[in-house]
């Protein structure tokens, strides 16, 4: 009982109306919404040429640190995680796109985490995000939606190269090609009827179907999907190449990281808050810095471990609805994240086909952000429209969100608006302007 009094208090759970229970429950729940990270992360990272044991193991290391520091340090019953997205960025622009070397890569997440540690102490994370309209914020999510989607597609087997249009239509009789449809097809139905887990079932729903038919090798035992062997991270840890980061440079990477984490980072965050209640009188959290900290500490912290930027989950969105309002959900989701380890040799058995359906759910539901774009003004449709299809169509979020910076400010200044752009938009448009100039040589 008297553990009970202090965990109420030191939470503040009756004070925000809630209870142990309901924040525990809200927590499980967050964590049944969430856990296809564990699955679709570190087939992400493998990519990369990560080890995907070690992946397994840096995914659920970094989402336990980060969502304990939201927890104890901002009290908010928000899960932090590597995010779709930067996980994208990090792959296919940093390492597949650039040519640079995992650990660089990781590298360079450990400056970003410092640069918003920095940037969050001086305030100035809050002027780069009053700086931004409200358009090009939400350019962002839409375009890093479709990329994460296409590479979904590619992953399918559904969208394939092609000599003659760049593009194609695959195969679709091949068997991985139809169990991926399948899995799209499942949980995009589960998503409308609104079930819990709806993307983790889906994916081992895709698994399962593919050992039935003989696509995917069976388990030849309880080893092969849990085992107290937990996965090392012994190939990841304390990797990170710093100096092959600070050599490549600051803007072609590490600028870019920031620019990506801190919109996606600001817009869940308050999207969340709002949910929860916990704006504040004047719509401004009372200890939003405290969660800028937290997240920055976490990146740095994901770094270390070995896998890509994190940041605030808006599946953590679930838990808030069934009552959460404090860092104990979160704890609870942590936990729950630990316990998880002993499933790591589940998360080996799942080929790509069985996460590229998350992959395209997921895409679709970060579209959603397009309604905040005012299409009647063309000075913001149009750089919108650069940065959406610029992401996809040149397989880099970094020169989606360049194209729209840029043209942003410019257009504005040769319309005679120039009155309505913040003074940083022009530092920011000028710093990818450089980015741009250096990617020549």
């Amino acid at each position: 009982m008297e553990n009970a009094h202090a965990l109420d208090r030191f939470f503040k759970i009756s004070e925000r109306g809630s209870s142990i229970k309901t924040e525990i429950l809200a927590g499980l729940t967050t964590f049944v919404t969430l856990g296809y990270v564990i699955f679709v992360n570190p087939a992400i990272l493998a990519d990369a040429g990560i080890p995907k044991e070690a992946a397994i193991a840096a995914t659920i290391t970094a989402t336990v640190i980060a969502t304990i520091l939201m927890a104890l340090f901002a009290n908010y019953p928000i899960a932090v995680a590597p995010g779709m997205g930067l996980n994208a960025f990090f792959t296919y622009t940093v390492v597949l796109g650039f040519g640079l070397h995992w650990t660089v890569a990781l590298g360079a997440v450990f400056f970003s985490g410092v640069l918003f540690f920095i940037l969050t102490v001086t305030k100035v994370r809050a002027w780069i995000i009053d700086a931004v309209p409200p358009s090009l914020r939400a350019a962002i999510p839409v375009g890093i939606g479709l990329f994460i989607a296409f590479i979904g597609l590619k992953n399918a087997g559904i969208v394939v190269a092609n000599e003659a249009t760049f593009v194609g239509l695959g195969n679709l009789s091949a068997p991985p090609t139809l169990l991926a449809i399948f899995g799209v097809i499942l949980s995009a139905i589960l998503m409308a009827l609104s079930v819990k887990g709806a993307l983790i079932i889906g994916i081992l729903g895709t698994t399962i179907l593919g050992m039935i038919v003989g696509v995917v090798p069976a388990p030849h035992g309880i080893s092969d999907i849990m085992s107290f062997d937990l996965p090392s991270l012994a190939p990841t840890f304390g990797k990170l190449d710093l100096k092959g980061a600070w050599e490549f440079g600051l803007f072609n990477v590490i600028f870019t990281f920031t620019i990506v984490e801190l919109f996606d980072n600001m817009g869940t965050l308050m999207g969340l808050l709002r949910k929860a209640g916990l704006l504040g009188d004047e719509g401004q959290p009372p200890e939003l810095g405290k969660a800028f900290l937290s997240d920055s500490i976490g990146t740095m912290a994901s770094a270390t471990v070995g896998t890509c930027t994190v940041t605030s989950y808006i599946e953590s969105a679930a838990g808030i609805a069934e009552g959460g309002r404090t860092g104990l959900t979160a704890i609870t989701v942590a936990v729950l994240f630990i316990l998880a380890l002993v499933f790591a040799p589940l998360v080996g058995l799942v080929p790509g086909f069985a996460t590229a359906p998350a992959l395209i759910i997921v895409g679709a539901l970060m579209l959603s952000e397009i309604v905040h774009v005012n299409f009647e003004d063309f000075t913001d449709a149009f750089p919108v429209f650069l940065t959406v299809v610029g992401m996809p169509l040149t397989y880099s979020i970094a020169t989606g969100i360049g194209l729209g910076f840029i043209s942003y400010t410019l257009i504005k200044i040769f319309t005679g608006r120039y009155k309505e752009l913040h003074w940083m938009m022009y530092i920011i448009a000028v710093m990818f302007v450089i980015n741009f100039a250096m990617r020549l040589h």
